[in-house]
């Protein structure tokens, strides 16, 4: 006679298969421009499209009223074409001229180019190579007057024709105080390569070097920063602060 067999547990053979993850979450798209300059605004830079009656004078672009305006530019030029925005300018252009030279192709020759846009430069001038990373400048170069020199020498002619000094802003042994500096309205501020500075060709074709008082660790600030430090300067001197605006 045998006993009865007591029923047993199942046995667990394998263990519960854990679902597998094949795909990262999606981040979310960023929707802001990558040239926005307030990143903390509006989710969108620029205006939309134009609501009601469509405004009437040759300043303003018919795509951008029906598409909308989401260029960086001020609220006076929205909707306008890049050929008034510039004829406008041009009627209000300072008399300062900003130069760097251009010999290994200087990342810093964009933010340049978007400062004197910005404090409304009568000319930029790049010397020496004549291609430039335009990534700085922001699209801000379409809307301001670019000049190519070959030499610190032919720079120096084409503003001598003009009766615009030429001055190198740099650190350099023997040179003056930017900040105590008496500014003359007509005047353009030459700057040097990022690293060596300016070239002696370019110290010998200025009529004088002035320095930015600096009170760190550091030996000379970016070049871009400096020029933006200089554009800065004459503007405190000469221009009519009435006529600037924000955003």
């Amino acid at each position: 006679m045998t006993e009865p067999v007591e029923p047993t547990e199942p046995v667990e053979t394998t263990k519960p298969v854990e679902p597998v993850e094949t795909t990262k979450p999606v981040e979310p798209v960023e929707t802001r421009a990558p040239y926005d300059p307030m990143p903390h605004g509006p989710a969108e830079v620029g205006v939309g499209p134009w609501t009601g009656e469509w405004p009437t004078g040759e300043q303003y672009d018919a795509q951008l009223l029906a598409e909308g305006d989401r260029r960086n530019v001020v609220d006076r030029y929205r909707y306008w074409r890049l050929e008034a925005i510039v004829a406008d300018l041009d009627t209000r252009r300072h008399d300062f001229h900003v130069a760097i030279e251009n010999w290994q192709h200087d990342f810093n020759i964009g933010t340049v180019v978007r400062s004197a846009n910005a404090f409304l430069a009568a000319e930029v001038h790049v010397v020496g190579n004549r291609r430039w990373n335009r990534r700085g400048a922001m699209v801000t170069d379409r809307y301001q007057h670019l000049r190519h020199h070959e030499t610190c020498a032919d720079l120096r002619a084409y503003l001598d024709d003009l009766g615009v000094p030429l001055h190198g802003v740099d650190n350099l042994p023997g040179s003056q105080r930017l900040e105590t500096w008496e500014v003359p309205r007509r005047v353009c501020f030459l700057f040097g390569q990022e690293g060596p500075g300016l070239s002696e060709p370019a110290r010998e074709a200025c009529e004088g070097t002035f320095a930015i008082a600096q009170f760190g660790s550091t030996r000379s600030i970016n070049a871009s920063a400096a020029a933006a430090v200089a554009m800065h300067t004459w503007v405190v001197r000469h221009a009519d602060l009435d006529g600037a605006w924000r955003g």
